[in-house]
């Protein structure tokens, strides 16, 4: 059995740049609790690694205490829950990614005007309750078209449509289409980053070639499951697990090539354990 690896498997920029960031804080700590508001990435495996160094993942700033170094995690967090960290008297260290940091930005400076915000993007999603704190007038999420359709946008007011940006580009460019032809004075953010087009582009192209895929990573991550979304609408049967373990041995016989690929919090080891024990099948 051949197995196919993805070249764009694993740690994204921004997620590689909020585990050094944390790794740093663990090196400087000198006797300080080291804190996570939330956890950093959406990988439990990387979580429980920090956890046994003794890093403490908090829900809310009222679980930190002065003295404390906390590490805002790679997905970001709501303006005010930022104000309420930044008062409560911890050394706070922003790890959000700089692609979503960059959107938040984007989004306030292109609704600073009153702009209502269309968002595309899981509306539980941490990283979207963060993008909606940034608009300056109102702002209202959807995950699909359906959803979008249900907001009856009037065509006389100024929107801004953004993304998720981890979301799928193809579908946000099919909505940005239609919405275009609504509403001529839309304004529309490019905020879906370059490593997630290219991680869907990679699957897609591979899960074409294949006759299954897995997809390494955590279930809680949104990018994650998309991977897996997309190579399923392709009509192969796929896999997304987080390690090894998970596979089975008679759900491969008789497949000639397997794809793999993983998420953009997913480390190396998680995704190296998969394809030894796939080869390991052939």
């Amino acid at each position: 059995m051949e197995i196919i690896r993805a070249k764009t498997a694993g740690f994204c920029m921004g997620v590689s740049l909020a585990l050094q960031k944390l790794d740093k804080a663990i090196a400087d700590a000198r006797g300080r609790r080291i804190c996570t508001l939330g956890p950093i990435i959406h990988n439990p495996q990387v979580l429980a690694d920090y956890e046994a160094l003794g890093v403490h993942c908090v829900d809310s700033p009222d679980g930190l205490h002065a003295g404390d170094l906390v590490v805002i995690r790679a997905h970001g967090i709501t303006r005010d829950v930022e104000e309420a960290l930044r008062a409560c008297g911890a050394e706070v260290l922003d790890a959000t990614c700089p692609r979503v940091k960059k959107a938040q930005l984007s989004i306030r400076n292109a609704t600073a005007q009153g702009a209502t915000l269309l968002l595309f993007g899981e509306a539980d999603h941490p990283e979207v309750r963060g993008l909606l704190s940034y608009a300056c007038g109102p702002a209202h999420v959807f995950g699909n078209r359906e959803e979008l359709a249900a907001l009856a946008p009037d065509p006389a007011g100024v929107y801004v449509l953004a993304s998720q940006t981890t979301q799928d580009r193809g579908e946000f460019e099919h909505l940005e289409a239609a919405l275009r032809e609504r509403l001529p004075q839309l304004v529309v953010l490019s905020t879906i980053c370059d490593a997630t087009r290219e991680r869907q582009q990679e699957a897609l192209a591979i899960a074409h070639t294949v006759d299954a895929m897995v997809v390494v990573g955590g279930r809680q991550s949104g990018n994650t499951r998309r991977l897996a979304s997309l190579s399923a609408q392709c009509g192969k049967e796929t896999f997304h697990i987080e390690q090894a373990g998970e596979l089975r041995a008679e759900d491969f016989a008789g497949r000639r090539r397997v794809g793999l690929t993983a998420g953009a919090s997913t480390p190396r080891k998680l995704i190296d354990a998969t394809e030894a024990w796939l080869k390991a099948l052939a």
